[in-house]
């Protein structure tokens, strides 16, 4: 059989043997169970496939899938995936990480994955709270929130995920949610295919530590007004008969309208492909609290180039002696030492 052949897999063959071990009722087997049932569609390997994870429920994802994983480090996650990418290129490599996880101490990892435009599907699982460690504050916890760690109330503005990813040049940055399997498929399947790094943040309940944390904007009779479904080239729209929308002011302000009131051909036409990220991160902090109508889908899709194949090419050619350099009289060279 060729290499280039891939042969049909079902979700039961990404499935691993490991008993699931989350709170019933928790977010996670949502995302589980719709990253297992899209692999087999996605034309790649279980044997050439690794999940990488951090420290969190969120981190327990490479145990339930039946692909090479890694549970590694608070916050490493995306360090040793860039670690595995850059190593074998020919690999697919995914991250799976939690807001406290990726975003507080592994923040500074995360940035710099997306800026160096490593090919890594990272996926962040969104709760505002910390699960493992039962219910501290996190860096996406809102203002005023009372936890074990924050008895009077948080003081510390959150994060937006999708603003630190669209900061740090991501080329790909999406958002979806756990309680929509469709939306989710489409929104990996996308971030997967993307030639460089792509980050998707999913909101993801934890019903212990901060139940209906999104209920206002993910629960199933609010979503039609809550939810801002962005579709490449469409006209911004969103509620019943899609009556609402978004324009873009003479200030360069985003305002959520009706559209009755402005006429469809002022609304805001949503392009992936613009190079400058300042639209994309407009739309990430259209909404102001957990109240208002919240945009989903996928916000910015460009193409960069990218880290790991770059770095192999340099490798061969060093190797090679094609380039400036020699890279084994380098390994070679004085300061080296040989342990018998």
């Amino acid at each position: 059989m060729s290499d280039t052949i891939i042969p049909l897999t079902t979700k039961k063959d990404w499935t691993s043997d490991q008993e699931v071990r989350w709170c019933p009722g928790c977010g996670d087997y949502g995302i589980l169970q719709a990253v297992q049932m899209l692999m087999p569609d996605l034309g790649v390997k279980p044997e050439n496939t690794v999940f990488v994870s951090g420290i969190g429920c969120s981190s327990r994802f490479p145990y339930y899938m039946n692909t090479y994983g890694l549970h590694s480090i608070h916050g490493r996650a995306p360090a040793i995936a860039t670690g595995i990418k850059t190593a074998r290129p020919d690999l697919d490599v995914w991250v799976v990480t939690g807001d406290g996880d990726g975003l507080s101490i592994g923040g500074n990892h995360l940035i710099h994955a997306l800026r160096r435009n490593v090919k890594l599907t990272i996926l962040m699982f969104n709760n505002r709270i910390y699960g493992l460690t039962k219910g501290q504050y996190s860096p996406t916890s809102e203002l005023g929130k009372v936890t074990k760690s924050t008895p009077f109330g948080s003081i510390d503005p959150p994060f937006n995920p999708l603003s630190v990813a669209l900061g740090a040049e991501a080329g790909f940055v999406a958002r979806t949610h756990d309680l929509d399997r469709k939306h989710m498929m489409e929104t990996l399947r996308a971030a997967h295919d993307h030639p460089g790094a792509a980050f998707v943040e999913i909101f993801q309940n934890c019903n212990v530590f901060n139940d209906a944390a999104f209920e206002d904007i993910t629960g199933r009779e609010r979503r039609e007004e809550m939810l801002i479904n962005l579709r490449h080239g469409e006209p911004v729209r969103f509620g019943a008969g899609g009556r609402h929308g978004v324009v873009m002011g003479s200030d360069g302000q985003l305002r959520m309208v009706e559209v009755d009131d402005v006429g469809e051909d002022a609304l805001l036409v949503h392009d992936i492909h613009r190079s400058d990220p300042s639209l994309a991160f407009a739309l990430a902090r259209l909404s102001h609290d957990d109240h208002s109508p919240t945009p989903i889908g996928i916000f910015r899709q460009v193409e960069r180039p990218e880290y790991s194949g770059a770095m192999s090419r340099q490798v061969i050619q060093a190797s090679e002696k094609k380039g400036p350099g020699d890279l084994a009289a380098l390994l070679r060279s004085n300061g080296t030492w040989t342990v018998n």
